[in-house]
């Protein structure tokens, strides 16, 4: 027979306060008027129940506590471990239910997280091509007529469109650079050595040095795991390079001691400190849940910030 919560509490208080009438009725007797020492032993006795009581209350809604600390902890992007099952009380049932619920709440996370980021991808590449086939092609006309009138143009006139050509060849190279950002097309073509390599310089500057480490031998992976290690390698080099302050950043593609596939981005710089997690790294927390890999982010052994992502199932290893 399961007893609930509330009546174990109540033959618990039930059973103090019947242990100190038998007291009271037994060996412990009180005059009319109370004398001191009486009042003392029924002031010490009082003590000793609400001890007791306070100890068995404690012992008895240890599970509810824990269950409130899973509650307020709990984070769909981080999945960790569930709250102990113990007993089999309203209690047990109440963590299973819990349980439960995070486990549904999580596969509806990932599977609607898995829609979005779809839909993103679908999105980045069409305005992308659209940046590619209709802007590009707009500017590169303009510089040939721009390079026509300048060829036929007076001296005065033509140092200024030589100017004009120079703008809208940089504005050129900005746009194949952002259309590039959106759908990287060397990660379709080439793979993600090549990718991570091409993405580590595109973001060398000289104020920042990136390099690009990448173990020989690792196991192919997934279009899908490929494109979610690519964009938190991306997403890394962007806060990196926006955000930390650092010189040198070093992106590894390695393969991790127990199996699977690793990538770690470290940086140099000022480190996350105490601010929030923003929408970057929400989002690269969001990818890394639709394979199944473990997403950290924090201080580097040496300072600055790194960024590791384990993907440790084998089942993303395929040709």
């Amino acid at each position: 027979m399961v007893v609930s919560l509330y009546w174990r509490i109540f033959l618990l208080n039930t059973g103090v306060l019947a242990l100190a009438v038998a007291l009271l009725l037994g060996p412990v007797t009180v005059s009319t008027p109370v004398l001191f020492g009486e009042a003392l032993v029924l002031l010490g006795g009082l003590v000793a129940m609400l001890v007791v009581n306070a100890v068995l209350l404690r012992v008895g809604l240890a599970p509810l506590a824990r269950l409130n600390r899973a509650m307020a902890t709990a984070d769909l992007l981080k999945p960790g471990a569930r709250p102990a099952v113990t007993g089999d009380g309203e209690v047990a049932a109440l963590t299973q239910t819990f349980n439960a619920m995070l486990d549904r709440l999580e596969a509806e996370r990932a599977t609607s997280s898995g829609r979005v980021l779809t839909a993103l991808e679908a999105e980045r590449r069409r305005i992308a091509q659209e940046l590619h086939d209709e802007i590009g092609q707009t500017l590169t006309a303009v510089l040939l007529q721009l390079k026509h009138a300048a060829d036929r143009a007076p001296e005065p006139l033509r140092t200024d469109l030589h100017q004009a050509q120079e703008t809208t060849r940089a504005s050129l190279d900005e746009i194949r650079r952002i259309a590039r950002r959106l759908r990287p097309g060397v990660l379709e073509e080439l793979g993600l050595h090549s990718a991570l390599r091409s993405l580590a310089a595109e973001f060398t500057t000289p104020r920042l040095g990136v390099t690009a480490h990448i173990t020989p031998g690792l196991p192919h992976l997934d279009p899908a795991t490929e494109l979610v290690l690519y964009r938190v390698a991306q997403e890394s080099l962007t806060n990196a390079a926006r955000h930390s302050g650092a010189t040198r950043v070093e992106v590894h593609l390695r393969s991790l001691p127990g199996g699977g596939t690793g990538l770690l981005v470290r940086d140099d710089g000022h480190g996350l400190g105490e601010a929030p997690e923003g929408a970057g790294i929400r989002g690269m927390r969001e990818r890394a849940l639709l394979i199944g890999a473990e997403l950290l982010v924090g201080a580097g052994p040496h300072g600055g910030t790194q960024v590791r992502l384990d993907i440790t199932d084998t089942t993303k290893a395929t040709r």
